[in-house]
């Protein structure tokens, strides 16, 4: 894989489902102050990309995120963050799928569930024959979404209007918080590729232009986005389950809702795409390190297919998808518990940065940040909580024979 793709990787995983669904969620919890968010998480992402690339060239390794932990803190940690990472894909992916299929809904009137279902499967289907395609894939699609975005912007440019700007904090200033906290799904994905950067050809070198090109495409097309579904549907914005198709509806007509629900299926099979890859090679190094089974440890070594974690992943994220239809309850819940898992992700692998790059400053800030994300999550750390217990149970059970 070389630095073009996996700036395509970066940018399906980071921009992907974000982009489609949580610009109209902020605005519904904090109004044309979510505009602040957006802003803050931004201008954090550059650190906290900046870190993983600086890792990932350093200690190329399909355990990612977990690998660093394992060097700077040991096996313990490097089980709690690869159980988080891996965990959080199942509600992640199934949130996700969920977005995707409200923007079909809106278009036909129907077809939901089959689409969430569809997404899942055709992602694992890619995956299963190599990161090779999956990269490919994630290309094409790529250029797909950065162009159907700027053309939701562009379009809708003549429909903004300043007054849907005010009152600028309808829900008061303290609503800022709970959307920061929110909107971290959106930069969910720098850490994502650090699985992947075995695979590519020269690590040291591609992966910081890689991370450098998705940084900027990925700040630039979030703000305009966010700024354009607040100017354009005003207080509507928080009404809508699909805010790009209602930009383009209100540029085109009702009609481009059909175009919205195509590009919202690209999207979403971009994002799930690139984590199924990503967190894939992850259960198979987590096998082969003995915080899994070993059973899932093929497929760890770089050019190889980690069918087996695949087929558990994709098993995973089916049965979570199918539980939250059952229940009957909105993605909102599954977001929050994914954001959860992902911030402690995130503050493992800074604390290992700054211990494994000798406080490098970019390290020392991206650390600084996501304590603040941590305090700002708050009660939805609670299931990364519960995911930290059951992966040192699990190492505790499994070293259990050897002590005897």
């Amino acid at each position: 894989m070389n630095s073009i793709n996996g700036t395509a990787m970066y940018v399906g995983a980071v921009l992907g489902t974000g982009v489609i669904a949580l610009p109209a969620l902020a605005a519904e919890v904090s109004g044309p102050a979510s505009l602040l968010a957006w802003v803050l998480l931004v201008v954090a992402s550059a650190p906290l990309a900046a870190t993983f690339a600086a890792l990932g060239a350093r200690y190329p390794d399909a355990g990612g995120v977990s690998t660093y932990a394992r060097l700077a803190f040991g096996p313990s940690a490097a089980s709690v963050v690869g159980w988080c990472f891996f965990f959080a894909v199942p509600p992640g992916a199934a949130a996700a799928a969920l977005f995707a299929g409200a923007y079909v809904e809106s278009a036909t009137g129907g077809g939901r569930a089959l689409t969430a279902i569809a997404l899942i499967v055709g992602a694992g289907v890619t995956n299963a024959y190599g990161v090779r395609l999956s990269g490919r894939v994630q290309f094409g699609l790529s250029l797909l979404l950065v162009a159907f975005l700027l053309v939701a912007v562009v379009l809708s440019g003549p429909h903004f209007r300043t007054g849907n700007l005010t009152p600028f904090a309808p829900h008061g200033w303290g609503a800022i918080a709970p959307t920061v906290a929110l909107l971290v799904w959106s930069f969910v994905g720098w850490e994502a590729i650090t699985h992947l950067t075995a695979e590519f050809r020269r690590p040291e070198r591609d992966l910081p232009r890689a991370t450098a090109a998705a940084v900027v495409v990925v700040g630039v097309l979030y703000l305009a986005v966010a700024f354009a579904v607040i100017g354009v549907l005003g207080s509507a914005a928080g009404e809508s389950a699909a805010p790009l198709g209602e930009l383009l509806a209100a540029a085109l007509g009702g009609d481009a809702r059909l175009l919205a629900a195509l590009a919202a299926l690209l999207l979403t099979f971009g994002t799930i795409n690139t984590y199924f890859a990503g967190a894939a090679k992850l259960g198979a190094a987590l096998g082969r390190d003995g915080a899994l089974p070993a059973w899932l440890g093929r497929g760890s070594s770089a050019g190889e297919v980690p069918r087996r974690s695949l087929g558990v992943l994709v098993v995973a994220v089916l049965a979570a998808l199918i539980g939250v239809l059952a229940a009957g309850i909105g993605p909102g819940p599954l977001v929050l518990a994914t954001t959860g898992l992902f911030v402690t992700v995130y503050a493992v692998g800074v604390a290992a940065a700054v211990k494994l790059l000798r406080g490098r400053p970019v390290a020392v800030a991206a650390l600084g940040i996501v304590l603040v994300l941590t305090v700002l999550t708050g009660k939805y750390l609670l299931w990364a909580a519960v995911v930290a217990a059951g992966a040192l149970l699990y190492l505790r059970v499994r070293r259990m024979p050897a002590t005897r």
